[in-house]
């Protein structure tokens, strides 16, 4: 299995108190190394212009890679915000996604990768920059699967408790993607409701506040990942958001760190049973540390199986 990181995503500041804090990274990254000692970490490269205007238009890379910040930071919205090294951050986060793919596809054993990057990435459209998120790097990814290495299929999962607005504008109407979503609703951003469905290739299961892991189980096993077999994607991709855990502070969802451990062991057998067992998996959103220790270890262990 692969695994990619680097130095440059925590220094991303976000300033004092934000949710979306470098401390996120530092916590995974000392999880994972201490449950599994033997992890190989490749440094994430940085995406280029080419592959990033897969999915995002010029004046974005303007805005995130070309705006001047010497001192501070510049709020792109009450969420998101741009600091000096925040594009080098942003270049890493996208660039480990393409990494991965590469890894994946060429692989002939353990075609498996998980990317401990941030910023996170699914809120972001082709043209904004929201919700934490400056380039959608999961959405880079699975361009860059599709125009570098011709697949025709690619699978989008994404259990982060807030739908993947960014992610769904992107892919919405293109067949070759299929983006499938259980997410809290209501709740940021407002969008994901069942009846949006792309071109066919969008399966949005919104989950009430409350819900627990008998709700979230049941929408995978009912809904989302019969999707994902009857496409017969030949490739996986996770966008590995765990704030749908019951600590985390910014939703109301009730999962615990066995209901992440269940859906990846799911997703593992249907990638065996149609993308050669290609997966590639990103963190995205988990704001309660201790969770987010414990469920990014449970994730990576079944991915690892």
């Amino acid at each position: 299995m692969h695994f990619y990181t680097h130095p440059a995503c925590l220094l991303h500041d976000t300033g004092a108190g934000h949710a979306e804090r470098p401390a996120r990274l530092e916590t995974v990254l000392a999880a994972l190394k201490e449950a599994f000692p033997a992890i190989a970490w490749s440094e994430a490269p940085r995406a280029t212009r080419g592959q990033l205007s897969r999915v995002h238009d010029d004046g974005l890379l303007r805005l995130v890679l070309d705006t001047p910040v010497t001192h501070g930071a510049i709020a792109l919205d009450p969420d998101t915000v741009l600091s000096k090294d925040s594009a080098e951050a942003a270049l890493r986060a996208a660039g480990a996604g393409v990494a991965a793919v590469d890894a994946v596809i060429a692989a002939t054993q353990a075609p498996r990768a998980f990317c401990a990057v941030r910023p996170p990435g699914h809120h972001a459209t082709p043209s904004l920059a929201m919700g934490f998120c400056l380039f959608n790097s999961i959405a880079v990814a699975a361009a860059h699967a599709l125009d570098a290495h011709g697949l025709s299929r690619v699978a989008i999962v994404d259990f982060d408790v807030h739908h993947g607005n960014g992610t769904q504008a992107i892919f919405g109407g293109d067949p070759r993607v299929l983006y499938a979503s259980s997410h809290q609703m209501p709740l940021y951003p407002d969008t994901g409701y069942a009846n949006e469905r792309g071109v066919g290739n969008v399966v949005n299961a919104p989950l009430r506040a409350g819900a627990g892991g008998k709700d979230f189980r049941e929408a995978w096993t009912q809904v989302l990942l019969p999707a994902i077999a009857a496409f017969r994607p030949q490739l996986l991709l996770v966008s590995a958001g765990f704030d749908a855990h019951r600590l985390d502070p910014l939703a109301q969802l009730q999962l615990e760190a066995d209901d992440y451990a269940w859906l990846t062991g799911q997703l593992v057998t249907l990638a065996e049973r149609h993308t050669q067992g290609r997966i590639v998996s990103m963190l995205e959103g988990g704001y309660d540390l201790a969770a987010l220790r414990e469920c990014s270890v449970a994730h990576v262990a079944a991915l690892i199986g």
